[in-house]
Order: C-alpha cells, then structure tokens, then sequence
C-alpha cells in the first residue's frame, strides 16, 4: 500500500479525518521549507501539500500568488523541490507528500524522469491543476508506473460524466475544490457542499478532500464532518506572509494545531 492508501486507512479506523496543510515550496525561504514540513506534521498534519513554485498560477489568489513569486525570486526550481522532499524524508518516512504545481515545469523536466525522481525522492502524489484528465494519459501512465498517485481536481460545476471519469483515474484522494473562484476567495458554502458529496460519492471510492475557502478552526471542524480530508492553503501560506524567519515554524504550528483540536473535536 502507498503512504496515502495507509494514512487514511488508519484515519478511517480511528473515525478521524485527515488534515492536509499546503504550503509553497521556497517561502518564506528554502531553508525553512523541510523544517516547515516537520513541523506541520508535528502540529497534527497527516498529508503534506507541497507547492511547486510557478511564474503563472492560474488557479491561486493573490496570497499564493506572492508566495510563489518570493520563492522564484530565491531561485527555486522543480529540481530543488524534489531535493527539499529528499532531505525530509531523511527524518520522516511515513507522512504522505504531495505536489501541488503546474504543468510547465514538469514539461520542462520531462514526464518520466520527473516521475522516475519523485520514486527516488518520496513524492507519494502529483497534482497538477492544468492537466485535466482528458488530455493528460500519457503523463498520469509516467506517475502510475512509478506509483506515484495522479490526484484530481473536482468543482461545484463538475457534471457526472466527467466525475465517473476522474473516478476511474484517481489515486490516492480526490481534490474537491469547494468554490468557484480561486484559492483563499470567498466563503464556502457548506450546504452547496453537503448537497454535491453524495453525487462523487456515488462514483469516486478513493477518499474525498475539501479544499479552498477554509480560513479558520470552525470552518474546518464543519467541513470535516462532510468529507474524509480538510485541505487549508491560504490560510497557513498568509500565516507565513505575516511572520518572521524566527518564528514562523511556530507561529504555522500552532495555527496547524488549532486546525487539528477543531477536527478531531
């Protein structure tokens, strides 16, 4: 079983969900990264998305925006990404991580050797916004035979088609993102939420995680009971934003903690 199927294994025996923090790769530098990484998981985290920095990320808000732009202007590269899951994974060897990123510079990369490092390194996912399942076959086949889990978007305006489709791709988890808009906008609306679970449930077996939209403990907690992960981006990458290099590990920990007694409550 891959480290993902085994998380939320064990969350599902112990009636409890998962807590899926994302932070950009680079920010506030790259020496604070692996420590960030070890910290989140130390605060309660069960799956690490770990965003790969990208001149144009179409699917973020202005805070991840920022967030990438201070990481490439320190020279972070997909190469040195894979190095910092490298070095994490010299102290931790059972928390999932993800990449959350762009198909430019896996392009740049190339599909097979990117998916044969992420197996040398301890990627467990690849989540790649604008690689829609439809187009993207070839690629997800470099992930699947390196075991590297392909994970998915999913929208409100999903019709059943394409979720039927995505279920049958998928590994790992699927991304249901909870708003139309970009990440760290709006508030979500849980009803809307509540009414779309059961139409992917009826095709998607993997686990479901919500993200987008989720800024504060009590959000988390009522997302929580809908699904079977809480992803939170915005929030941890601001939280970064308004901290110093001194304190920003625990400064993240502890909003990271605060996440967790609100979905475990």
């Amino acid at each position: 079983m891959s480290r993902i199927d085994t998380t939320f294994g064990k969350l599902k025996q112990q009636q409890r969900k998962a807590l899926i923090p994302f932070v950009t790769a680079g920010d506030p530098s790259q020496q604070l990264t692996v420590p960030l990484m070890h910290g989140l998981v130390a605060a309660g985290a069960d799956v690490l998305e770990l965003g790969v920095p990208f001149s144009d990320p179409m699917a973020d808000g202005p805070v991840i925006q920022r967030a990438s732009e201070r990481a490439l202007k320190q020279g972070m590269s997909l190469r040195g990404v894979l190095g910092m899951v490298a070095e994490f994974r010299k102290q931790d060897a059972a928390t999932p991580v993800v990449l959350m990123g762009y198909g430019n510079p896996i392009e740049a990369m190339g599909w097979e050797v990117f998916a044969q490092r992420c197996a040398e390194v301890g990627v467990d996912g690849v989540l790649t916004v604008d690689f829609p399942p439809e187009e993207s076959h070839a690629a997800f086949e470099h992930l699947q035979r390196h075991n590297i889990a392909p994970i998915f978007l999913l929208a409100p305006t999903t019709n059943e088609a394409r979720i039927e489709h995505v279920a049958k791709l998928a590994r790992g988890y699927v991304y249901y993102v909870s708003l139309k808009g970009v990440t760290g906008s709006g508030a979500i609306d849980l009803s809307a939420i509540e009414q779309k679970l059961p139409q992917l449930r009826k095709h998607i077996k993997l686990p479901i995680g919500v993200g987008f939209g989720i800024r504060d403990a009590a959000t988390a907690k009522a997302v929580s009971k809908l699904c079977d992960g809480v992803v939170v981006g915005s929030r941890i990458v601001q939280e970064i934003e308004n901290s110093n290099e001194n304190n920003v590990v625990a400064n993240v920990g502890k909003l990271v903690k605060e996440l967790r007694q609100a979905i475990d409550q």
